[in-house]
């Protein structure tokens, strides 16, 4: 039987991504090996935003049934999802586009790296799942395109 070789690095930097994502759980597959990271305890309180960041729009509250639609548009990733490019720039979608396949939807940080998320396809925006900074699960509901 030969021992298992772990990564240290990567241990590291996801459990420093359950820290800054205030996430409970990440597991991470290569083939047939497996690293879970979790960790047990309560909740910590998110701190209130400083004054000097502009506010985010509120997502649009839809009905549980809208967040199962096949049209849902879903995470790729666990990490940090963000409307615009950059702090107080224009979103890259708002309620009521209508966007082209590949375009960027959102954009979610994980492991400090910047990800685009595209379109699947083409279509309009009937519903935005998120909010601006919110952290997000792997193959969670982010919008619904029609």
């Amino acid at each position: 039987m030969s021992k298992m070789h772990v990564d240290q690095d990567l241990i590291r930097d996801l459990a420093a991504l359950l820290n800054e994502t205030d996430l409970t759980e990440i597991e991470v597959a290569d083939g047939d090996r497996k690293i879970k990271i979790s960790r047990k305890g309560t909740p910590v309180a998110l701190a209130a935003a400083p004054a000097a960041i502009v506010p985010a729009p509120a997502a649009i509250a839809v009905p549980a049934a809208d967040a199962s639609h096949k049209n849902t548009v879903k995470s790729p990733m666990v990490g940090t999802l963000y409307l615009s490019s950059e702090p107080g720039a224009d979103a890259f979608i708002k309620l009521g586009d209508t966007v082209t396949e590949g375009q960027t939807l959102f954009i979610v940080e994980a492991m400090k790296v910047m990800n685009q998320i595209p379109a699947p396809k083409s279509g309009k925006i009937t519903a935005i799942l998120v909010n601006d900074g919110q952290p997000v699960e792997f193959d969670e509901p982010l919008v619904v395109l029609e």
